[in-house]
């Protein structure tokens, strides 16, 4: 087909596969981001991703703290992905077959800026991308075309966040081809069916292990890497002994480990190096697969038991 004309508007990661692959078969006459924003320990102002490959790749860029302030250029289709912006009406109708969103759920579940999170800590075995019209309510846009993923039983946040990025490139070229050549249908999502995934903070990664060990596994997958379930390993006697986040976990019932005497709390190590969770008839066990010791790279748990303590006792508090 004829080479579209696209506006971009987006700032995260997310956004930067499709916007790759956009540029390698259409035109892309515009890149709107986010400003730079202070990073790193030095707080130096740093471009977003997409500013960061708009530059590196000769794109017209504007970093602004509203796309609605700005001039737009004549374009076929506005492609918004990750953008964190409220807009306008007359930007949304601006292009010649309108706007359309990538959004990383299966809508009309999980509207909000932390889909992927949801997905994970709701213990979802499926999810997909959805791509949607703009509308005056976040995420609540007719669909124009939706893809199914797996989640793997041990995949973290991070990971199905990768993974529906390089899908959501394909999705969204097959949808604006065809709108533009006619053959494209929209449909109205069911808003009774909606459901919500607000922004997390670090507060949401403390974890309380009197709640089922099934909980605690999908929020240390869910949560990784970020905003991450920190945690401090003490020893019997409450001593720090070292800062972790823990990366992944699954569950082990307690009817799978022996005995331990004497028995150990809620949040303690028991002598097989499971992790006792729940209370009553809801005791189960998790066990902790991978770790990320602070400042370090992630490391299976056994590799980490190599160099340092994880006894029957200890504990882990998190840290927020």
């Amino acid at each position: 087909m004829n080479r579209l004309r696209i506006i971009f508007a987006g700032a995260g990661e997310f956004g930067l596969p499709t916007l790759r692959t956009l540029r390698e078969s259409h035109d892309i006459v515009h890149v709107f981001s986010q400003p730079d924003r202070p990073a790193g320990r030095g707080r130096k102002l740093t471009p977003t991703p997409v500013s960061q490959f708009a530059i590196e790749h000769n794109l017209t860029l504007t970093r602004t703290e509203s796309i609605n302030r700005e001039t737009l250029e004549p374009a076929d289709v506005l492609v918004v992905i990750a953008f964190g912006q409220k807009i306008s009406d007359t930007v949304v109708y601006h292009a010649k077959y309108g706007s359309v969103n990538l959004h990383a759920s299966l809508l009309p579940r999980y509207r909000g800026a932390a889909p992927i999170h949801a997905a994970m800590l709701a213990g979802d075995t499926h999810t997909g991308n959805s791509i949607i019209r703009l509308a005056d309510k976040m995420d609540a846009g007719a669909i124009l075309s939706q893809s199914h993923l797996q989640i793997g039983e041990l995949e973290t946040t991070g990971e199905l966040h990768d993974r529906l990025a390089l899908d959501g490139a394909p999705l969204v070229m097959s949808t604006i081809e065809a709108l533009a050549n006619g053959t494209s249908c929209e449909v109205e999502q069911d808003h009774s069916l909606a459901t919500q995934a607000p922004k997390l903070s670090r507060e949401s990664t403390r974890i309380d292990w009197t709640l089922s060990a099934n909980t605690i596994a999908r929020m240390i997958l869910g949560l990784y890497p970020w905003p991450g379930c920190r945690v401090s390993l003490r020893d019997p006697h409450g001593t720090n002994l070292d800062r972790l986040t823990l990366v992944r976990a699954k569950v082990h019932a307690s009817s799978a480990v022996g005995v331990d005497v004497p028995p150990v709390a809620p949040g303690q190590i028991n002598s097989e190096g499971f992790i006792r969770a729940g209370q009553g008839s809801d005791e189960a066990f998790v066990e902790v697969v991978e770790v990320q010791p602070e400042g370090k790279r992630p490391m299976s748990l056994d590799a980490y038991r190599n160099g340092h303590p994880w006894m029957q006792g200890a504990s882990l508090e998190s840290i927020v």
